[in-house]
C-alpha cells in the first residue's frame, strides 16, 4: 500500500507542475503590458516579513515562493528526471537537497495561480465523487477552507457493504498535496476524513492520513 500510495503521490505532484506550466505562460503573456503599466508588483503582508518561519514547507519571498517537497514522495523515482520535468514545466529553479527533498522556486503568482488550481480541482473532484455512478453511498462531500478536512454523507449500509471507501484516499491524496504547496509543516500536517450517516448526522468512522496509510501496509 505505501509503495502505491508514494506513487500516487507523485503522480499528483506531476499534474501540479503541468497547472503551473499552464499558469507561467498566461503569466508569460500578462507580464509584459503589466510590466508597462507598473502594477504586476505584489507586496507581502507585514506579518510575513517579520516572521522567518524555517519550519514552514513554502518559503514565501517578496516576488518568489520556494516549496519544498519530502524526500518520501520521490522514492523510486530519478531525481535527474523530475527535476528535469519541473524545469520543463516552467519552474525557475529546482534544487535536490541533501537530506532527498527538492525544493522548487517560481514566481509568487504563479504559485498563487497553482494553488487557485489545486483548489479547483479539489472541488470539482469533490462533485465528481457524489456524482459518480461509481461510489453510490456517497451523498455529500464538504471540506474546509483549507482541505485539511472532509466530511463524507453517505448512506452508511451501502458504504460498509461496498469498496466506496477508496474515495477517502482520492480526498486524502489531494488534501495532502494542497497543504504541502500551501505552506504545510511535512512533519506535522495531516487530512481527516470524517464518514457520517446521511440520514442521522452521526460520525461513524474517521480516518487521518498519511497515519492511516503507514499503518495499512500491505507486505
Amino acid at each position: 500500500m505505501r509503495i502505491i500510495v508514494k506513487k500516487l503521490l507523485f503522480i499528483l505532484i506531476s499534474i501540479v507542475f503541468v497547472l503551473a506550466a499552464c499558469s507561467g505562460n498566461e503569466e508569460t503573456k500578462d507580464s509584459s503590458s503589466k510590466d508597462k503599466a507598473g502594477d504586476h508588483i505584489e507586496t507581502t503582508d507585514s506579518n510575513d516579513s517579520s516572521k522567518d518561519e524555517e519550519s514552514l514547507n513554502v518559503d514565501k519571498g517578496l516576488l518568489n515562493v520556494e516549496v519544498t517537497i519530502p524526500a518520501s514522495f520521490f522514492e523510486g523515482e530519478d531525481l535527474d528526471q523530475v527535476i528535469a520535468d519541473a524545469k520543463e514545466s516552467g519552474i525557475k529553479e529546482v534544487t535536490e537537497n541533501s537530506d532527498g527533498s527538492i525544493t522548487y522556486k517560481m514566481s509568487k503568482s504563479q504559485h498563487k495561480d497553482m494553488i487557485k488550481e489545486l483548489g479547483d480541482e479539489l472541488n470539482s473532484t469533490m462533485e465528481e465523487l457524489v456524482n459518480s455512478e461509481d461510489f453510490v453511498s456517497i451523498q455529500d462531500v464538504t471540506a474546509n477552507k483549507s482541505f485539511s478536512e472532509f466530511t463524507m454523507s453517505v448512506d452508511q449500509e451501502a458504504f460498509e457493504n461496498s469498496f466506496d471507501g477508496m474515495a477517502a484516499l482520492t480526498l486524502a491524496f489531494s488534501g495532502m498535496i494542497y497543504q504541502l504547496f500551501d505552506g504545510a509543516n511535512p512533519d506535522d500536517y495531516e487530512v481527516t476524513i470524517l464518514v457520517k450517516n446521511a440520514d442521522n448526522g452521526e460520525i461513524f468512522d474517521t480516518l487521518i492520513y498519511p497515519q492511516d496509510l503507514m499503518e495499512t501496509e500491505v507486505e
